[in-house]
């Protein structure tokens, strides 16, 4: 498996986990995780797994009416009916060493904890997307001054990567490679951003684009 192959897989197993989180899972095939139900806020409704994948392979199998939209991890695909709505780049970073970060991350453990995590990851605006039950998949990462939440970061271990999303506030990549390396030594770590450069600055490389269609409405 190719690393932008192994960070797409990633992306689409996190995916799912929210969805599940939220009692509408989706569903796996060789070219595409994709899912009937209309997913929550942030998320898309599918994601190619494959380079080889085509419209059919996500339109059939998502409500693809106003408010769908598809990641198209390999930037290949024609989707009638859509638009892109941004462009992003997938990042691969080797395994990283131990270091001492200026912030300190630690997992968070409860649901209030993730609370005052949501309202700080992202600016008092979202409330009741990250539900207790994503604590049992996925680590997610609180960084704290003063006792308020200042940084923070989602890490989603698998069997041979470790995936990085959400990662918010200036210190939260220092903080987030060093969890990663006490927590999951040896794995390379994958994920996306729209601007890579905070990223890149912190050892990661940029390794392939992708795509995020809307429904034109």
């Amino acid at each position: 498996m190719t690393s932008v192959a192994a960070a797409a897989r990633d992306n689409a197993e996190w995916c799912d986990a929210m969805c599940r989180a939220h009692g509408t899972p989706g569903a796996f095939a060789d070219r595409a995780w994709t899912n009937p139900a209309r997913t929550p806020p942030f998320y898309p409704d599918a994601v190619t797994l494959s380079p080889d994948a085509t419209a059919a392979d996500v339109l059939g199998r998502i409500d693809a009416g106003p408010g769908a939209s598809v990641k198209d991890s390999f930037a290949t695909l024609d989707l009638p009916g859509f638009e892109v709505l941004f462009e992003g780049q997938w990042i691969y970073r080797e395994p990283p060493g131990r270091r001492e970060p200026a912030i300190a991350l630690e997992a968070v453990s409860d649901a209030a904890a993730l609370r005052d995590w949501e309202r700080a990851c992202f600016d008092g605006e979202i409330d009741g997307l990250f539900l207790p039950a994503l604590l049992d998949e996925v680590t997610i990462l609180s960084g704290t001054r003063e006792g308020a939440v200042v940084c923070g970061s989602v890490l989603t271990p698998r069997e041979r990567v470790v995936g990085v999303s959400n990662v918010f506030g200036d210190a939260a990549w220092e903080g987030t490679l060093a969890v990663a390396a006490d927590l999951f030594p040896g794995r390379p770590m994958v994920g996306w951003e729209i601007d890579p450069a905070d990223a890149l600055r912190h050892g990661f490389t940029a390794i392939g684009p992708l795509r995020v269609w809307s429904k034109i409405v």
